[in-house]
């Protein structure tokens, strides 16, 4: 079976994730009239309020439902056509009193979670499916990891005819992508800096931190859509302070200008990528996904 419409469904761990990572690329696709689904896994309940202004008792107090708010905010901002929560609670870190509680998304049956991940793949029937990689030192959060297994995990079982037909039809998803953060766009982001005569906002460990610039199969040009990721960052007022050189050092024409594109690796395709084949980059999502008349 042929989907007709084309869509694109992207897993993340928290609210402000699908802002800080990927944004531009669906902002991209969207207007290219690809229908955008974002799966949320958790609610962001351990989140840190990060913007000085925010930092707040009553805000404190009411962080779960502000960043509900934040996360329906950009998301709009973004362009997804719908925001699905899965529900699950923050968990934390290692070693703290979160990451022990039974309802946090780390300690849910991986089976439990994965089959929810069926269910919506199944039925939102997409071609693309985004998540993140598999190696998660440079920020080992229990939650980014989980999302990372169940989203390859659900990107197989739902396509298997066999498996629990109560979940929805099955679907042959055409490809799987992690999103990348390159050592070649951290360089030529300081690079700009420097050209500019600021100080880069990076830590020397930041620095030092190997890429994963040997993963990247395909790089999507989004430069016209940097400011829709400023945007929508803003919305996740706890979580960005607007103040912050790490996200708002550069102007967009000059992060553009010192890296326009968004970085993936191909992790599974179900279809003929002749670019990535040919020893080449992949310089679209849908490259080798036909459709129906």
């Amino acid at each position: 079976m042929k989907d007709k419409t084309p869509t694109l469904l992207s897993v993340h761990a928290h609210p402000d994730d699908e802002s800080s990572k990927g944004a531009p690329t669906i902002a991209k696709y969207k207007s290219l009239g690809v229908r955008c689904i974002l799966v949320t896994a958790t609610g962001g309940e351990e989140g840190d309020v990060l913007n000085p202004e925010m930092d707040r008792e009553e805000v404190r107090a009411n962080l779960p439902r502000i960043r509900d708010e934040e996360l329906t905010e950009a998301s709009k901002i973004i362009g997804y056509d719908q925001v699905i929560r899965l529900g699950y609670r923050d968990s934390g870190m290692p070693d703290t009193q979160a990451n022990k509680r039974s309802d946090a998304f780390w300690n849910i049956p991986i089976d439990e979670s994965t089959d929810r991940l069926v269910e919506i793949i199944r039925e939102q029937r997409p071609q693309i499916v985004i998540t993140y990689p598999e190696d998660q030192s440079g920020y080992p959060h229990p939650d980014h990891i989980r999302v990372h297994e169940i989203s390859v995990r659900a990107f197989e079982l739902a396509g298997e005819a066999g498996y629990k037909p109560e979940l929805g039809e099955p679907i042959t998803v055409s490809k799987l992508y992690y999103s990348l953060w390159t050592k070649a766009k951290l360089l030529g982001i300081v690079k700009r800096f420097e050209a500019l005569g600021m100080d880069p906002p990076f830590s020397p460990s930041r620095l030092e931190r190997q890429g994963q610039d040997h993963l990247v199969t395909t790089m999507i040009d989004v430069g016209e859509y940097l400011d829709v990721q400023r945007r929508a960052l803003l919305a996740h007022r706890t979580q960005i302070d607007p103040k912050s050189p790490f996200w708002f050092g550069l102007p967009t024409q000059e992060l553009a200008a010192a890296y326009s594109t968004e970085d993936y690796h191909l992790a599974r395709s179900n279809v003929a990528v002749a670019s990535i084949s040919n020893g080449g980059i992949e310089t679209d999502l849908f490259e080798g996904i036909a459709y129906d008349d």
